[in-house]
């Protein structure tokens, strides 16, 4: 239970927390309000239940109840889409989930008046001993001290554990009534594992064609130049060697291109924001990268945050007509977040041939890609990589 309240609230240890001081307080205020939220959203459900048990067998009644089932799971911050509310539940499983959590609901608005009271009493006895004055008769002293600040700080820390053990509970009912059944969820999950690596394969091949494009189309007809340059230089034409010069240089440049499109070398030494700044210098437009990240993420994730971005930006200078392009790179939760979005003309589709290698890059994480971009723009693409 002590290990749930210190993960809970954010609690000294996990990284990055040294360097922000507010976010266990943040933490635990998500966590109290979603727990009071829940006692509130509790009594609505003994409502509907009571006023809908006549007609309880009705379509209507069983879409309303799976609407309320959502609005759970999404107070609960679950993922819909990982349970079963999108698909076929058993007639009346959105009814059971709701009655079944009200004694929870419940549990939890008692923990947090609980809680309130206590804070309370404890203002109210600081205020009063604070000042001089005696509090229902008791004037302080030292054992009334000892007493208060044992009993109190042995309350706080119960209470604190009740509202993530309410919490927890919630979470884990809704998953456990109205989530697939082990079969059926490790069904799924060998399913997208062979999705994700059919994926992985063709992104690879596409990478692959693309690289050996770019060697014979570019670089190597330029070296071919170079060659023959070279040899009409030598056969008295001093003149030429200036112009070989350029084009060995431009063969560099080309190549240094290519290398820095397989795999960027400075991302393992420099790091995920040198390596985006790098994209940004090479971009035809001006690109401003927020990188902000507590701690350094896994390589996978650090390499598949590169890459969406490179591949992002180039769409935006190549295709979109865009003048400007932001690049922020977040943590939020266990999740890294990259968000490219562009002023251009819009009109990217998931499906093109880049962004459909991305998303499959991304899924090989379990990560989520997502394509916002209307007609007339703007582009925003967004990529959320598990890394914890």
């Amino acid at each position: 239970m002590l290990a749930g309240l210190m993960e809970s609230l954010g609690a000294p240890g996990r990284p990055g927390d040294a360097k922000d001081g507010t976010r266990p307080v943040a933490e635990g205020l998500r966590l109290l309000s979603a727990v009071v939220l829940g006692a509130a959203t509790a009594l609505l459900d003994v409502v509907f239940l009571l006023l809908t048990l006549p007609f309880a067998g009705r379509p209507a009644v069983r879409g309303a109840a799976r609407r309320l089932a959502v609005l759970e799971v999404r107070r609960l911050r679950l993922d819909p889409a990982a349970l079963d509310l999108g698909a076929d539940l058993p007639d009346g499983q959105e009814s059971r989930y709701l009655a079944a959590r009200v004694p929870v609901g419940v549990l939890g608005g008692l923990v947090a008046a609980l809680l309130v009271v206590g804070a309370g009493m404890a203002a109210a006895l600081a205020w009063s001993w604070g000042r001089g004055l005696p509090f229902d008769g008791m004037t302080p002293s030292v054992p009334l001290l000892a007493y208060f600040l044992l009993g109190g700080g042995v309350m706080l820390f119960l209470a604190l554990s009740g509202l993530v053990g309410v919490h927890a509970m919630e979470r884990w009912l809704a998953a456990r009534m109205l989530g697939p059944d082990p079969t059926e969820a490790l069904r799924r999950r060998i399913a997208e594992l062979a999705e994700s690596r059919a994926g992985v394969l063709a992104a690879v091949d596409s990478e692959r064609r693309r690289i050996e494009r770019d060697l014979h189309d570019g670089l190597q007809q330029r070296l071919v130049a170079l060659s023959m340059l070279v040899g009409r230089a030598r056969r008295g034409r001093s003149e030429l060697l200036g112009q070989a010069h350029e084009e060995a240089q431009q063969a560099l440049a080309e190549l240094r291109e290519v290398a820095w499109r397989v795999y960027p070398s400075g991302l393992d030494s420099l790091g995920l924001a040198n390596a985006l700044a790098g994209v940004a210098e090479r971009s035809g437009v001006p690109v401003k990268v927020v990188c902000e990240l507590p701690v350094r993420p896994p390589m996978a994730v650090e390499t598949a945050s590169y890459f969406v971005v490179s591949e992002a930006v180039t769409n935006a200078a190549k295709h979109a007509r865009a003048t400007t392009i932001t690049v922020e790179v977040r943590e939020r939760g266990t999740m890294v977040v990259v968000r490219v979005r562009d002023d251009g003309v819009g009109g990217a589709s998931a499906a093109g041939g880049g962004l459909s290698g991305l998303a499959r890059r991304v899924a090989a994480l379990d990560g989520r890609l997502g394509v916002d971009s209307p007609p007339g723009g703007p582009t925003t693409i967004t990529a959320e990589l598990p890394c914890g």
